[in-house]
């Protein structure tokens, strides 16, 4: 069974921009707004049809397929319960092979950057870099899903 086990944070600082090795274009929707997250996501010539499961802690089962791109294209625009998000990933290795994937978010999502690593263990500890803020995995407002719901910009107006 696939497993995805990360943890996720706010940035305190542009740093990380001077170590990015690679930047993705991400577009991606949410079919389902209840229960598992099934999502659909276009990144750059490839698609994905992605289901997940709830957290148990830091662990939730994860499948991840490709699928045709021009099926991704119309199943956003035809089946996704709210706007797609969109953002560019950008990617920074870390030790012991690791990667932390930083994300900057695009629309109405901006100007928010996340930074998630992801760990093979629960329990596998990681060097912080100094570019890294708070932590915010497990609080639900930052999933993907929630912010193609209420977007950060909404946050913004609210405070």
């Amino acid at each position: 069974m696939a497993k995805e086990i990360e943890r996720k944070f706010l940035l305190a600082s542009n740093l990380w921009r001077e170590l990015t090795v690679s930047s993705t274009y991400m577009k991606q929707g949410y079919l389902a707004a209840t229960g598992a997250t099934i999502r659909v996501r276009l990144q750059e010539n490839q698609a994905f049809l992605t289901i997940k499961g709830k957290p148990a802690g830091l662990v939730r089962n994860e499948y991840e397929y490709p699928i045709p791109e021009a099926d991704a294209r119309e199943i956003l625009s035809a089946l996704s319960v709210y706007p797609p998000v969109e953002k560019i990933r950008h990617i920074i290795p870390a030790e012991d092979g690791l990667c932390w994937e930083v994300d900057e978010y695009l629309g109405e999502n901006a100007p928010l950057f996340t930074a998630e690593i992801e760990l093979p263990e629960p329990d596998t500890e990681f060097d912080i870099p100094e570019w890294i803020g708070t932590e915010i995995t497990g609080d639900g407002r930052y999933t993907n899903r929630a912010l193609s719901r209420f977007p950060y910009s909404l946050w913004q107006e609210e405070e």
